[in-house]
């Protein structure tokens, strides 16, 4: 092994946190020699390509909303030539509420406080709103004006085109068999053939649902990462109905969700259900279950299914990311467990693991929005 063979950091993943990672952490430290390792052809095959973005702020627990709220002025005004469209458009985002569901709506009110500027809709404005929502079926809602929806791939490949541009370098095609630790420095084998080992400083584990796996092959510590999964589907529209305006709709109890999605609607059952890190496919069962929640609650005949897919959503325990260094193994820094937030989190999530991979105090512009960096730091899952 010689200098020019060796990196300072190898990002594992390929995603949007692992690509926002790198154009962060490049911007940051200049002179850093930085690889990312991708086990598919193309950055953003799994959960990132596969995500219904919303820019949502007050979607997730208390950790993502404040990554979500430091977020907010990078989204609105990107750095120049980060991407040729705007990164949001706006999309309102509205939970209703059957008659059982009020103490629930009513909870959600008193939890957001001020934080967002929320209207009350009764159900003739639900109607108004959603002019095929069932009559009946829901009594209220609450409608956030602010929610967006995001380009990801826009997203995405403005943060690549930075790192690639200061640098930073990508391997696609490289599924990681092997990290060894020899003194200082991690090897890191792979299963291609006649392949030679890559050589690195610092690993950065940044593989979403793989991520505890890659772990135990360092000897870092466990941090309960599980996959789940969550289906959706495209349909045609209510005919007649122009659905450019219509919100994001979501169950008060998460039990549906649906929503615009070029010239179509997307539907999803909003499902968790525990899976394996793999090449997810929507199951039947799901897309049955979402199509009878939906139709029970809005008159939208369903003649065909226009498309159907799957993604990996990788949570721990509290739901919150998990981004440090590892407590157990050297050189080995945990950026896992975004979840359904990685995207919409990005700007600030980035920024701030950045901050921590060099031994940096994390940028205050991002605590003054209310992070709590015990909250990401992988110490708070030792059992």
């Amino acid at each position: 092994m010689t200098s020019s063979h060796l990196y300072d950091f190898a990002i594992l993943g390929a995603g949007i946190a692992g690509i926002s990672f790198a154009s962060a952490l490049s911007e940051r430290s200049p002179a850093a020699k930085i690889l990312v390792v991708e086990q598919e052809s193309q950055p953003g095959y799994h959960a990132t390509g596969r995500s219904a973005a919303m820019f949502a702020p007050f979607y997730g627990p208390v950790p993502i909303r404040a990554l979500t709220r430091a977020s907010t002025a990078f989204f609105h005004a990107p750095p120049e030539e980060f991407s040729k469209n705007p990164l949001l458009s706006p999309r309102g985002e509205l939970m209703i509420a059957r008659p059982e569901q009020l103490p629930q709506l009513e909870a959600f009110f008193e939890e957001m406080g001020d934080s967002l500027v929320l209207t009350r809709l009764s159900a003739d404005e639900l109607q108004q709103r959603v002019p095929f929502l069932k009559p009946g079926y829901a009594v209220a809602g609450a409608l956030d004006e602010s929610g967006c929806d995001i380009d990801v791939h826009g997203l995405l490949t403005g943060f690549l085109s930075q790192a690639r541009a200061r640098g930073v370098e990508l391997r696609a095609n490289t599924e990681v068999t092997g990290l060894t630790r020899e003194v200082d420095i991690w090897r890191i084998d792979s299963a291609e053939k006649d392949a030679e080992p890559i050589f690195a400083r610092t690993i950065v584990n940044a593989a979403g649902a793989w991520a505890d796996a890659l772990g135990a092959k360092a000897g870092a510590e466990t941090i309960g990462l599980q996959p789940k999964r969550r289906s959706a589907l495209l349909v045609d529209p209510p005919e007649g109905q122009d659905i450019d305006s219509l919100p994001l709709v979501v169950d008060m109890d998460e039990d549906f969700y649906i929503r615009p999605d070029a010239g179509r609607l997307m539907l999803s059952p909003a499902n968790e259900d525990p899976d394996v890190p793999c090449d997810v496919q929507p199951d039947e069962l799901d897309i049955a279950i979402c199509i009878d929640r939906v139709q029970t609650a809005f008159d939208l005949p369903i003649k065909r299914i226009a498309n159907k897919w799957a993604g990996l959503r990788s949570f721990v325990a509290d739901k919150s990311p998990v981004v440090g260094w590892s407590e157990q193994v050297e050189g080995f820094f945990w950026l896992a467990g975004q979840g359904g937030y990685g995207i919409q989190t990005s700007p600030a999530l980035s920024r701030y693991a950045a901050a921590l991979a060099l031994h940096e105090d994390p940028p205050a512009d991002i605590l003054e929005h209310g992070l709590a960096p015990a909250d990401l730091a992988p110490s708070r899952l030792a059992v």
